[in-house]
């Protein structure tokens, strides 16, 4: 537990003992489905990932163990890092699309009707 003042962690990694770097379960603080879901989705998109998936573990505790397998000995942290990254790209875009659509909006609210 975080003394007073001093900053909890955002992510932890949990591995077994002797377990390969492949196989690895992420703690998410302060997080919920909204990240889960969308995480998920994207490192599913790896095709060097075998399984992905996530689970809170009481509706009371904002955290997430995020469970990641990867085929072939490749570390499970690349395929978290590429999956925010992408997801990264995605919110942004969706940011600056929407940001663009009211930017037109309110300069057609602008223009005088004749």
């Amino acid at each position: 537990m975080a003394a007073q003042g001093e900053k909890k962690p955002v992510l932890e990694m949990v591995q077994a003992d002797g377990a390969d770097e492949g196989c690895v379960t992420f703690v998410l603080h302060d997080e919920d489905h909204t990240l889960g879901n969308s995480l998920r989705y994207m490192i599913m998109k790896n095709a060097d990932v075998d399984f992905c998936g996530y689970t809170i573990t009481h509706p009371s505790e904002s955290k997430i163990n995020f469970r990641i397998q990867t085929r072939g000995g490749a570390p499970a942290t690349e395929p978290l890092r590429r999956g925010l990254n992408e997801l990264s790209d995605v919110c942004q875009h969706v940011l600056n699309t929407f940001q663009a659509r009211v930017n037109e909006f309110k300069d057609g609210q602008e223009q005088p009707m004749d």
